[in-house]
């Protein structure tokens, strides 16, 4: 009897057999079932291309969401003066990405009106505190103005649009508004090297150029940056540039860009001419202590020449300053030619 004949007749005499075989058939119908039912549940397979909601208010992006089967969850939002309240600045999924129907895309929107922040008192403090202070609070440096005091590189005075701030004021600004910093510099102390800020986005770089005691100046975008794209930008030349020496209070321009070719060319030439200004520097201080030198020399010989002078004029020996002079002794006279002398 062939194998198959015995195992027909094994399962056809076999009840037990025949229970275990249906249910491993039950099963896999089961699994297979349950398989398409999940790909229709989720319509697998199926994509939509995402909208484009940028630029749309969110009652009419929420409203175009639900026509491709997607959901609006609003997770963040910004203050940009040139755009009105409540339009979607940016979202995630970006546009024409293919998602499943279903889809949360996340959006941040503009906000109607900016947030106030309470101005933080810094009057006393350390430049770098005051500046870490005011970071802190959502607020800035607009100026630094330096006058003489003492206290070098402490805030003197606190200024909001014109008004001094005082320890007991509960003032409140704009978020990202500047405050007026007046700051002590003593006449030894009026000078500082340009930090290099080529590669940093513009907030850091502001807050680098503020620490040393230096304002910013123009700031210029390359050209096509669209202002959602400014916070991605990064300063790729500066005006002075790094290792200029600046007066404190001086302005440094920033010019920004999204190019990074152009940053990292950029930067290598600044640190050539930066290097460059540090040789001319140490050149120009090498011979500025040989010309003191030389003019020390002369005047020590000027000096000689006088004391000599008037040494003369006195009927003395001219002695240099730090030289002795040994006595002349003088020759001894013999008694022999003293007595010969006296009874001649």
């Amino acid at each position: 009897m062939s194998f198959i004949k015995k195992t027909y007749e094994t399962f056809r005499t076999s009840p037990v057999l025949r229970t275990l075989v249906w249910i491993v058939l039950a099963i896999v119908a089961m699994l297979i079932a349950a398989h398409y039912l999940m790909q229709l549940g989720t319509r697998h397979g199926a994509r939509c291309a995402v909208p484009d909601f940028t630029g749309v208010a969110i009652g009419d992006a929420e409203h175009l969401a639900k026509k491709h089967d997607l959901e609006i969850i609003v997770n963040d939002s910004l203050y940009v003066p040139v755009y009105d309240g409540g339009i979607v600045l940016e979202q995630n999924p970006k546009a024409d990405v293919a998602v499943k129907p279903g889809r949360k895309v996340y959006v941040t929107i503009n906000s109607f009106a900016q947030k106030s922040v309470r101005i933080p008192y810094v009057t006393g403090y350390s430049l770098r505190q005051a500046k870490n202070n005011l970071e802190i609070a959502g607020l800035e440096i607009a100026e630094l103005i330096y006058q003489s005091d003492m206290a070098t590189n402490n805030v003197l005075e606190e200024r909001f649009r014109d008004r001094v701030i005082t320890r007991n004021d509960n003032i409140e600004a704009e978020a990202g508004s500047g405050i007026t910093l007046v700051v002590g510099v003593s006449a030894e102390s009026g000078a500082v090297s340009v930090p290099k800020v080529i590669g940093f986005p513009l907030k850091e770089a502001k807050s680098r150029l503020w620490e040393v005691g230096l304002n910013v100046g123009r700031i210029v975008y390359d050209e096509g940056i669209e202002v959602l794209d400014r916070k991605d930008a990064r300063v790729y030349l500066q005006s002075p540039q790094q290792n200029k020496v600046l007066s404190l209070g001086q302005r440094v321009d920033l010019h920004l860009t999204l190019d990074p070719e152009k940053i990292e060319k950029q930067s290598a030439a600044s640190d050539r001419a930066a290097r460059r200004l540090e040789s001319e520097r140490e050149l120009r201080e090498a011979q500025i202590t040989d010309s003191l030198m030389v003019i020390e020399e002369a005047y020590k010989a000027e000096r000689r020449a006088a004391d000599s002078l008037a040494a003369v004029a006195r009927g003395e020996q001219y002695v240099p300053e730090g030289e002795v002079i040994a006595p002349v002794e003088e020759p001894a006279t013999s008694e022999a030619t003293e007595e010969t002398t006296f009874f001649d």
